[in-house]
C-alpha cells in the first residue's frame, strides 16, 4: 500500500509512508484522520507537512530521465558508479548517493548472473608447458609489456560462438580479439598475429595463457617467435593462474550477454553485437579508476593517436 521497496522494515516506517498510509485509509475507509495519526504516531503538523512536500514537483524528475539516459545507452550494463561519472562527464553536479537511490527505486540495475567457464584444456600436449612467469601478479608499468588470454564460449538458441581476446593488464584495455563458431587454432592465431601488428619497435610483451591446446600447437609457438613474445602458462587446471582474462570474461558475461534474450538471433547477428560491445568496452566504457574509458585514458596519455 505504501509502495516500500524491497527490505524496508514494515513495522518501522517512515513519516512519508505514513503519512501515505493514513491518507489511503482515511480516503478509503472513512476513518477521522486524528484516530489514524494516533495509531500510527504521527504528529498532526507532520503529517500536513509530509502532504505539502508530496504535492511540490518532484525535484528528482529531470535528473531521472538523464539518470536513465546514461543508463539505457550503456546497454542496461552500468551501475551508480559509471551513471554518476557519465553525468559528470556531462557537466552534471549530483551526488553517487542521490544517483544510487534514483536507480534503485525505478528498478534501473544491471543483470547480474554467476559465469560459466568454458576451458579448452585437452589435456597435456605439445611438450613441456612453459614455466608461469606471472605468478598471479597482473601489474603491468606500462602498455605491452603483460598480455593475458583465454577462450569463452556464447551459447544461444542458434547455436554457439567463441570469443578470443587479448587483454592489456596495464589497463585492461582488449588489445585484439576474433570471434568464429569453432574454438580452433586459427581463432586464436588470428587475433595474437592481430594484437602483435600493434607493437612498436622493442616491444615485446609476455603473453600469458591457461594450458589450452591453442597455445600449444605450432601455430602460435611461431607467431611468438617471430615477435619474440615471452609464453607464460598457468598451472593445470588452475583459473586464478590466470584471473586477470576471466575477470574481463566475467564483466563482458554480466553486461553483454547474462539474462538478455537471443531468441531469433542469428549467428551473424550475435557477432555483430559481441564485436560492438567489445569495441563500446575499449572506446567508450567507463573503467571507474580512470573516470573515463580505456582508449580516452590513453589518449589523455599520448599513448595512443
Amino acid at each position: 500500500m505504501v509502495g516500500k521497496e524491497r527490505g524496508a522494515d514494515p513495522d518501522n516506517l517512515t513519516n512519508r509512508e505514513k503519512t501515505i498510509l493514513v491518507r489511503t485509509i482515511g480516503a478509503g475507509h472513512g476513518v477521522p484522520v486524528g484516530r489514524l495519526l494516533a495509531r500510527v504516531g504521527l504528529a498532526r503538523s507532520t503529517y500536513y507537512h509530509q502532504l505539502n512536500a508530496m504535492n511540490r514537483p518532484d525535484r528528482d524528475a529531470s535528473l531521472l530521465g538523464l539518470v536513465r539516459e546514461a543508463f539505457e545507452n550503456s546497454g542496461r550494463r552500468y551501475g551508480y558508479k559509471r551513471v554518476h561519472l557519465e553525468l559528470r562527464g556531462m557537466g552534471i553536479r549530483v551526488s553517487a548517493k542521490r544517483v544510487m537511490r534514483l536507480m534503485t527505486r525505478h528498478g534501473l540495475v544491471p543483470l547480474l548472473k554467476r559465469a560459466r567457464r568454458y576451458s579448452s584444456y585437452k589435456g597435456e600436449i605439445g611438450g613441456e608447458a612453459p614455466d608461469n612467469l606471472v605468478n598471479r601478479d597482473f601489474h603491468a608499468e606500462g602498455p605491452n609489456r603483460l598480455w593475458v588470454t583465454d577462450l569463452t564460449e556464447f551459447r544461444i538458441p542458434a547455436g554457439k560462438v567463441y570469443l578470443s581476446p587479448v587483454i592489456d593488464c596495464y589497463d585492461g584495455m582488449p588489445v585484439s580479439w576474433t570471434i568464429g563458431t569453432s574454438p580452433n587454432a586459427e581463432l586464436a592465431n588470428r587475433m595474437l598475429r592481430d594484437a602483435c601488428s600493434t607493437l612498436g619497435d622493442g616491444e615485446h610483451p609476455i603473453i600469458h595463457s591457461d594450458r589450452g591446446c591453442h597455445y600449444r600447437w605450432p601455430g602460435w609457438i611461431r607467431i611468438c617467435g617471430e615477435h619474440k613474445l615471452t609464453r607464460s602458462m598457468s598451472a593445470k587446471g588452475c583459473s586464478p593462474d590466470n584471473a586477470a582474462a576471466e575477470g574481463f570474461f566475467g564483466r563482458l558475461k554480466q553486461e553483454f550477454f547474462h539474462g538478455r534474450d537471443f531468441a531469433g538471433v542469428t549467428i551473424k547477428g550475435f557477432i555483430e553485437r559481441l564485436d560492438a560491445y567489445m569495441t563500446w568496452y575499449r572506446d567508450e566504457r567507463i573503467k571507474l579508476a580512470f573516470g573515463t574509458s580505456i582508449a580516452k585514458r590513453r589518449r589523455e596519455l599520448g599513448l595512443m593517436a
